[in-house]
């Protein structure tokens, strides 16, 4: 069976639903397809929560992205009556001096309080005594200052997605899912995208695999595109702890002199237990074959690493651990581009591990693309050129 629509979305986690929320509601012939039934735990888009901010320590070329995706949540909140967005402040802990060479976040702190200078974010510098009077969960060195953003928070990336997807079902967007797209072939009026057996005809295509993105593309997304395994750990809060962990912000904390010297995390939802994770930089893993068992002494790795000593009574008892897939470029930051090979296919993968924040316009950007030819922000920075010629 043959079957055409004006834009296919490949791939539904927190770019691909919101690009079909916005092709949909402007009324298009959208179709969605993803190989799982988003909101799932096979890509990367849940685990509860996720940070957003405004003053972007990963480059000031984001900052329109987070902005923008902000008032699109707030939209989509009224749409359909969901919370989404939690602006319970942010936080970002480090040596004011700290210039170690950590992918995507050398100088963090630094470029954070820059971004916010440019773009008028209300924030704030705090030395480590006023962090600790204030947030007397968190314990800061001496030499270690925070840069503090009121408006900063975290999202629920699982009512996000659900939301972006009922909302493009409302609009008339067709959504196929538990379908894997084993290519997609340029032809002379778009593409053709084989699909179980099947063929569907598309205008245009995006592409928003994440993790599956380098395979189905080829090159040279194949050897651009670096998909590693995450780990997320919540740890149970001793009996002592301080109540303000119920109305922490968001953290992020560099410390020390190595690149996976970071690590971040949530305030409690539930007053029992605190979500955190670190970041791995290593070998690439196979999506389709990632080991969802974690280890407690990974656990106590990450406990014993980054935790103890700054974070006030939480122990190393892992109440529960969950899994997700990093994609990265080669310098952690986004890939988006239409492909060298043709112009109907747009290419929004990867995120590098710090795209959930942007994704709402991101969406809104690739359906303007697609519609209107090119997008109200400028995306030229995370433009497939500056990787050289192919």
């Amino acid at each position: 069976m043959n079957q055409s629509f004006d834009v296919a979305v490949i791939g539904l986690g927190a770019m691909g639903s919101a690009a079909l929320y916005q092709l949909a509601k402007r009324g298009i012939r959208a179709v969605g397809i993803d190989r799982f039934a988003p909101p799932h735990a096979e890509g990367s888009t849940h685990g509860e929560t996720r940070i957003t901010r405004r003053g972007i320590g990963e480059g000031e070329t984001y900052v329109p992205l987070a902005m923008r995706s902000h008032e699109i949540w707030r939209e989509l909140e009224a749409e359909t009556g969901q919370s989404m967005l939690f602006e319970v402040g942010s936080i970002v802990i480090s040596e004011a001096d700290d210039n170690v060479e950590r992918p995507g976040r050398t100088g963090f702190i630094r470029r954070s309080i820059a971004a916010a200078q440019r773009y008028d974010i209300p924030h704030e510098i705090l030395d480590a005594a006023e962090i600790g009077h204030r947030f007397p969960n968190l314990i800061p060195g001496e030499n270690e200052i925070g840069y503090y953003e009121p408006g900063g928070g975290y999202l629920m990336p699982e009512r996000c997605v659900a939301a972006n997807l009922a909302m493009a079902k409302r609009h008339g967007a067709e959504l196929q899912l538990g379908q894997i797209v084993e290519a997609i072939v340029p032809d002379g009026s778009g593409v053709t995208l084989s699909v179980g057996g099947e063929t569907i005809h598309a205008g245009q295509a995006i592409v928003t695999a994440g993790a599956w993105a380098g395979k189905l593309l080829g090159a040279p997304f194949e050897r651009l595109l670096k998909p590693t395994r995450q780990v997320m750990h919540w740890f149970a809060l001793a009996p002592d702890a301080p109540a303000e962990w119920r109305s922490s912000p968001v953290f992020m904390w560099p410390h020390g002199e190595q690149e996976d010297g970071f690590f971040y995390g949530f305030p409690s939802l539930d007053g029992i237990s605190v979500k955190t994770a670190d970041e791995f930089y290593g070998a690439a893993s196979d999506p389709n074959a990632i080991d969802r068992i974690v280890p407690q002494s990974d656990s106590h790795r990450m406990h014993a690493t980054h935790l103890a000593g700054r974070l006030a009574s939480l122990t190393n008892k892992p109440i529960k651990t969950a899994t997700c897939i990093y994609t990265a470029t080669p310098d952690s930051a986004f890939l988006i581009d239409r492909h060298p090979a043709s112009a109907n296919i747009i290419v929004a993968s990867p995120c590098s591990g710090h795209g959930f924040k942007h994704s709402a316009a991101i969406g809104e950007s690739l359906a303007q693309w697609a519609l209107d030819g090119a997008p109200a922000i400028d995306l030229s920075a995370f433009s497939l050129a500056r990787f050289g010629q192919f």
